[in-house]
């Protein structure tokens, strides 16, 4: 039987764990994992490890977590990409998890199970109201920006530098976000631009009205100097001291380092 891992920001986990045994009952092979502030991505990881080394079949693992792009899918995603049968599915809900539960009698991997609980994991999210039609012109932006093009005061706004070997990850993207107001993430790497995997899920994991990009240490000084940036306010997010060093040695204006 497939094994599930249910990981979350807080008690989630382990209420959605009661919530569905309450429903479907107590199932073997499954476990919640918390994550909690004074936590490290590190020690998630090794609990996750000790909670699969308790499954009858340790091939097979899906996880369930609450958070595209958070610690825990982070965590998961780098242990999926040791063992190659593993599989995650983000936006966890109590509809999904009744469907997986209903599915391991049935099918024998974590892909197929994975794929099988989407449809239901959506249409567990309705309302009770209809959302207004979108405006055609709200939503029109200008795809170029001609060079030499003047916006602000023409200087991009850095409201928050910070190293976080995570990147772009829950904290960064609910807390730092709300207390600096950016309208742009930028992750500033050689080595994340070159991955096309880790910028497509930074890309995904920005919250809602902000953007996020991937670029390399000479693209954001290049960025710096271009008066189209000036209505600008970035996040920029390092992955390590030597990359910020070598951005303000490029004339990157950085002030204040987190």
């Amino acid at each position: 039987m497939v094994g599930i891992i249910l990981a979350t920001h807080g008690e989630f986990a382990e209420g959605i764990l009661q919530s569905g045994s309450m429903i479907f009952g107590e199932q073997e092979n499954v476990q919640a994992i918390t994550l909690h502030p004074s936590d490290s991505p590190e020690s998630l990881k090794e609990r996750m490890l000790a909670a699969i080394a308790t499954f009858d079949d340790q091939n097979e693992v899906l996880f369930l977590v609450d958070l595209w792009g958070g610690t825990p899918f982070n965590q998961a995603n780098n242990l999926c990409g040791e063992h190659p049968n593993w599989a995650i599915v983000a936006g966890l809900n109590l509809p999904m998890l009744i469907e997986a539960y209903s599915s391991r009698f049935s099918m024998e991997t974590a892909k197929e199970i994975a794929v099988a609980i989407l449809e239901s994991a959506k249409e567990g999210i309705k309302a009770t109201v209809e959302a207004p039609a979108a405006s055609t012109t709200a939503t029109q932006q200008t795809n170029t920006i001609p060079e030499g093009t003047v916006l602000g005061d023409g200087k991009m706004k850095i409201v928050l530098a910070r190293v976080d070997s995570r990147l772009l990850h829950g904290q960064v993207a609910t807390a730092w976000t709300k207390s600096t107001n950016p309208n742009r993430i930028i992750v500033v790497s050689d080595s994340v631009s070159k991955d096309e995997l880790r910028k497509k899920l930074i890309e995904e994991a920005a919250p809602p009205g902000v953007k996020a990009n991937v670029v390399p240490i000479k693209k954001i000084i290049e960025v710096s100097r271009d008066p189209r940036f000036g209505n600008t306010k970035a996040l920029l997010l390092f992955e390590n001291p030597q990359d910020v060093l070598r951005t303000i040695e490029g004339g990157v204006d950085i002030d204040t380092l987190n």
